[in-house]
């Protein structure tokens, strides 16, 4: 979530995992899913990063609109957001979930803002004219800088800001991109001054990072606030006091000749009901419990009156 959120390469491990983790077996969403092109007016077709989060809040937007009796198509596990962004712009695809913080840095280069409020203002202002962001909700999956107990206790970590002192001789993980992106080892580099003895390039939150991390390969690593396995392996997350890590808050990503009133409706009270705490149980139900993410996300919408 932070995530930068969403990669632009993930490893094939990574991927099928989260491929597996969603329920779906496509190597080419855009070009599966009952759909040989762009929907009718009546239909929206709903798609997903390429993990297992995103997925189930696709599963989540799908059921959501189904209830109200829109007719919903779904293309999940499509990849990267600069795969799925041209997607949205071409009509692949109608709708997507999506994080404020990393969406405002795509379309805005010289994003500033790092509060939600703030962060969702200028998101709407940078968004493409043929595509809108309805209701922000207050569940947040922000990236992280995580480490173990063992490693915190050693070094009396509570901030990432207290790594500064110790980064010399440790061994940083994260997706590939981090070793150049903003909020990556520049900005580490910038915001806190850390200068980490190495770089491990991992996948995006994944089963690599988290077992690197575990097998002592890295010692500190990039994960997403929500993931299920910081909690299952005690690991510590970072406090972020100067928010190199914008404010990453779930929202609708939508094509705005698709959109009307039902629609905003039923999306707008599904951002209402999803809370950070929420999020974090639904997905631990789908990664740690092996649930299907479409039961989860049907119970998750029985439960707050909206399926």
């Amino acid at each position: 979530m932070t995530r930068t959120r969403i990669a632009l390469a993930l490893t094939a491990v990574a991927a099928m995992l989260a491929v597996a983790s969603c329920g779906s077996g496509s190597s080419d969403p855009l070009a599966s899913g009952g759909s040989t092109g762009k929907a009718d007016a009546g239909t929206i077709i709903v798609g997903s990063a390429n993990f297992p989060e995103n997925a189930l809040l696709a599963e989540i937007y799908a059921g959501a609109l189904s209830a109200k009796g829109i007719k919903v198509e779904k293309k999940l596990n499509i990849g990267a957001r600069d795969v799925y962004i041209p997607a949205l712009q071409d009509g692949s695809i109608d709708l997507i979930p999506e994080y404020t913080g990393v969406l405002d840095q795509y379309f805005n280069k010289d994003a500033k803002a790092t509060d939600p409020d703030g962060v969702y203002a200028e998101l709407k202002m940078g968004v493409p004219s043929t595509l809108t962001v309805l209701d922000k909700s207050a569940a947040e999956d922000k990236d992280a800088v995580v480490v173990t107990k063992g490693t915190a206790d050693k070094y009396s970590l509570k901030t990432i800001a207290d790594l500064q002192p110790v980064a010399k001789n440790l061994t940083l993980g994260g997706p590939p991109e981090w070793k150049t992106k903003a909020n990556g080892v520049p900005g580490l580099k910038k915001v806190y001054n850390l200068e980490f003895k190495t770089f491990r390039a991992l996948d995006v939150g994944g089963p690599l990072s988290v077992q690197a991390l575990k097998n002592g390969q890295v010692d500190a690593v990039n994960l997403f606030t929500t993931d299920p396995f910081v909690a299952a392996n005690g690991f510590v997350v970072l406090g972020d006091p100067k928010s190199l890590f914008t404010s990453q808050n779930v929202v609708p990503l939508i094509t705005k000749s698709k959109v009307n009133p039902t629609i905003s409706a039923a999306l707008n009270a599904v951002s209402a009901k999803l809370d950070t705490a929420t999020l974090s149980e639904l997905v631990k139900q789908v990664v740690l419990d092996k649930k299907d993410a479409t039961v989860v996300a049907k119970e998750f919408l029985t439960k707050s009156g909206l399926g």
